[in-house]
């Protein structure tokens, strides 16, 4: 396995909506246990292909204490059927900074496993969390979004302030 670079805002990759994943193959679990390694060394909760510039529809979470349940979501998909609530957030590709997001407590998601197998299941509360925010990343949007425009700005300025010490 292979620990993979994770983009940080505000590149513009991030913003690349990802596409559809057609065929589950032995490259695509690679990558999703190269994911799954990434998150956890970084150390996160979940990440997205969008996030190591691969913009294909490919997510892994994990919200266990141990690191020891990871789910591999291909082409996710989600309905609420759940309340809002708010949940402080942080991201790999927005190191450094946690801010409070509006999200729902209880979705039920669709999409394939490792294997290409269908899979349907009620997520709720931090997996619930999870995954609308690695799937916001599959679409190009990241938890900044839903912060004012002055907050957004700052952590901007911070983070390229950041990028421009550490070349």
């Amino acid at each position: 396995m292979a620990l993979l670079e994770i983009l940080e805002y505000p590149d513009p990759r991030l913003r690349t909506v990802a596409l559809r994943i057609e065929k589950v193959d032995e490259e695509l679990q690679k990558l999703a246990l190269d994911m799954i390694e990434t998150m956890y060394e970084a150390p996160g909760i979940g990440l997205a292909a969008s996030q190591i510039n691969v913009h294909r529809r490919l997510i892994v979470v994990d919200v266990s204490e141990e690191q020891n349940e990871p789910h591999i979501l291909i082409n996710p998909e989600y309905v609420v059927t759940g309340a809002p609530m708010e949940y402080q957030e942080g991201c790999l590709s927005v190191p450094g900074f946690y801010e409070k997001v509006t999200r729902f407590d209880k979705i039920q998601v669709t999409a394939l496993n490792e294997q290409g197998v269908a899979l349907a299941f009620e997520a709720t509360d931090l997996l619930a969390i999870c995954i609308q925010h690695e799937i916001d990343h599959l679409d190009g949007k990241l938890f900044v979004d839903y912060l004012s425009s002055l907050k957004r700005s700052r952590i901007k300025k911070k983070l390229e302030k950041q990028h421009k010490l550490d070349q």
